[in-house]
């Protein structure tokens, strides 16, 4: 990966999004019906998650924010949970780096751009692989820290990324405990890029079963999803040639252009 910088943070103060992390905007905005962005967004984001759940399944969302997930993944025993209180939540107050559920006992978890917000990644993992089933799925969309996302970041200096960490320790945070929305979005390929290294710390629990890169403009102008900016309304015509577009730049040039990464880990 190409780094314009090892290190990059902002102060809450420096950030030029607007709304920040605030769910009941972002619901507010979102269920308006008038920005078709976000939503064609989002249906790309979640879509492609249902083909490794089963109608029958039982599983959970972690780190839910706004909760948008729900009108996607078709699942009826699909639940919300959140580390914050909000009504749509299903389970609140839940840390994924322990969330009380009983050992064995999902089918699915999906994380949707929130590892990179969590202080102790492999905690999480095993908490994770505790209340998955055997076989069970943890279905992931994560950033994914190009040089267009890079320099996106530092120009709405919203969260920041840091490569000089190790996600594999538990002692140092990887992102503010205080702040359940400070963000590092070098995290995930702190996590995901080096295979062996990534096999060393947790092979033991998951394999890779499934990984996929995606989304550079249809993110950039989609208004954001709970964190809000500027951007240029379209309808799905429109919507569709951009994610054509996506698609030639990630294929070609993911490293430059790519601004997420779909993944699925499979419990062993």
């Amino acid at each position: 990966m190409f780094k314009i910088k090892e290190k990059i943070q902002f102060s809450k103060e420096d950030n030029r999004m607007q709304s920040i992390a605030n769910t009941k905007v972002a619901r507010e905005t979102y269920y308006s019906n008038k920005y078709n962005n976000v939503k064609f967004l989002l249906s790309k984001r979640f879509g492609w998650m249902n083909k490794f759940i089963k109608e029958s399944d039982n599983g959970i969302e972690v780190g839910s924010g706004a909760g948008f997930s729900k009108d996607f993944i078709k699942n009826k025993n699909f639940k919300l949970t959140d580390l914050g209180n909000d009504e749509h939540l299903d389970y609140k107050n839940i840390d994924a780096q322990n969330t009380g559920f009983k050992t064995d006992s999902l089918n699915f978890v999906i994380a949707s751009n929130m590892i990179h917000h969590i202080p102790y990644p492999i905690k999480f993992f095993k908490e994770i692989n505790r209340i998955l089933k055997n076989g069970g799925r943890l279905i992931i969309f994560e950033s994914y820290c190009s040089i267009f996302f890079q320099l996106a970041t530092m120009i709405m200096k919203h969260e920041g990324f840091d490569f000089t960490l190790n996600v594999w320790d538990e002692e140092e945070p990887k992102s503010d405990e205080k702040n359940a929305w400070h963000g590092n979005i070098a995290v995930p390929h702190l996590i995901f890029d080096d295979r062996s290294r990534f096999n060393k710390e947790i092979g033991n629990l998951f394999e890779i079963e499934y990984e996929e890169l995606t989304e550079c403009l249809i993110f950039i102008n989609s208004g954001g999803v709970t964190s809000k900016t500027a951007f240029i309304p379209m309808n799905n015509f429109f919507l569709n040639i951009l994610d054509y577009i996506d698609k030639v730049l990630i294929k070609f040039f993911p490293k430059i252009f790519c601004m997420g990464r779909r993944i699925v880990l499979k419990k062993k």
